[in-house]
């Protein structure tokens, strides 16, 4: 019971405090697979390869996956429903705030001021993920902690994403490839 309260807690915060969307949700699982070890960084790396293939947002993918690992069904359930709670209760207030007071220059400010840090939260987001996917834990030097055949195929599908013919397929194409080659390869 005591961890489910705990599951509770932590993905209520970070449903609170992770603007941005899914990978702002990154932070706050690090630091909860590092308090309380209830996954590893392979765990972490792992649920996000799943839940960037997998319909639906990316942090309710994650918190379903940690949830469910810690507690089962309870778990996902519990975890699940704390990080979408805030978003519910700021979403409903914010709306009955923006009828009143949609043109106001403070609100539209505040926005204005949003934006740069939201859009530091996703970039310091996307550094986490590169980091997990492109290199080795625990390697002793720079160069011997890359994950070469991880950055060529990065880059690989980087350069094959940006090719104008190529851009017609669907991402899931793109997805569906790189899964492949990792089995292929046992990253």
């Amino acid at each position: 019971m005591m961890e489910l309260l705990t599951l509770c807690f932590e993905f209520f915060k970070t449903g609170l405090f992770a603007v941005g969307g899914g990978l702002a949700t990154l932070p706050f699982l690090t630091q909860m697979q590092q308090k309380y070890g209830w996954f590893t960084a392979e765990d972490l790396a792992n649920m996000i390869a799943v839940s960037e293939s997998t319909p639906g947002p990316i942090g309710v993918n994650m918190a379903t996956y940690v949830g469910y690992m810690t507690k089962g069904i309870p778990g996902a359930l519990t975890a699940t429903l704390s990080l979408v709670l805030p978003s519910l209760i700021i979403v409903l207030i914010v709306a009955k705030a923006m009828d009143k007071y949609q043109n106001s220059p403070l609100v539209q400010n505040m926005f204005a001021f949003m934006r740069p840090a939201v859009t530091g939260l996703i970039a310091a987001a996307g550094f986490s993920v590169l980091k997990i996917a492109l290199f080795k834990a625990g390697a002793a030097t720079f160069f011997t902690g890359i994950d070469w055949l991880a950055v060529v195929l990065f880059i690989v599908l980087l350069v094959l994403t940006q090719v104008k013919k190529l851009k017609k397929i669907h991402p899931i194409a793109f997805i569906a490839v790189g899964a492949v080659i990792g089995i292929l390869f046992g990253m």
